[in-house]
């Protein structure tokens, strides 16, 4: 399973997302400081019923608390658009 399938796999299991589109950008960040460690650099957009009424460091705590120890080790960067699905337009 790759790092990707991962962390996809955990945000699924724990938020049960309505939508995850998790992509990664580790490519785009070659060279830099960070990518040494080899951990990578992901954009996520994910919509949860379970961010319906929360504010958006209370959202971004659930998504990190999903991927857990990955947050120190697979991951060096995670750019997160969080939503409920209210906030969708129709």
């Amino acid at each position: 399973m790759t790092r990707l399938d991962q962390l996809q796999s955990r945000l699924t299991a724990t938020l049960s997302p309505v939508v995850c589109e998790l992509h990664d950008d580790s490519a785009a960040h070659a060279g830099h400081a960070g990518a040494a460690s080899g951990g990578g650099h992901y954009n996520l957009k994910i919509i949860s019923h379970q961010f319906e009424g929360l504010n958006r460091i209370s959202r971004h705590r659930l998504v990190y608390d999903a991927i857990g120890d990955m947050m120190h080790t697979e991951v060096h960067a995670l750019a997160i658009v969080a939503l409920a699905p209210s906030e969708i337009p129709t």
